[in-house]
């Protein structure tokens, strides 16, 4: 036996000085501190993008509603030809048993009522 003393070493392994701890090499460069792009533009900038951007939106607002009046509007004219149609067979079908003036009178009679009601 050595009557020598024992120095005790250190937790870690030991590793070359280029390698970290956890066992990743260091950058070459630090990358910079991460910043906020908010405050690389001016106010009056972002100002004049939102107001673009609304005005955008209004814009695609109104096409909208412009193209849903006109497909409002073409819904309307076939239910009218429809009503118009059914109308029509109803008082062919009223000529077929009555006489002519008859049918003329009742819709004569019809169309006044119509005409109270709205």
């Amino acid at each position: 036996m050595s009557t020598g003393t024992v120095r005790p070493t250190s937790g870690g392994p030991k590793t070359a000085p280029s390698v970290r701890k956890n066992g990743q090499p260091p950058h070459s460069q630090p990358r910079p501190a991460f910043r906020p792009a908010a405050s690389l533009t001016s106010y009056s900038k972002r100002l004049a993008s939102r107001t673009a951007l609304a005005a955008t939106k209004a814009k695609e607002a109104e096409m909208k509603e412009e193209k849903e009046a006109a497909r409002q509007e073409r819904i309307t004219a076939i239910k009218e030809k429809r009503a118009r149609k059914v109308e029509r067979e109803r008082f062919e079908k009223m000529a077929e048993t009555m006489h002519k003036r008859r049918v003329e009178r009742v819709r004569r009679r019809e169309k006044r009522n119509k005409a109270l009601k709205s």
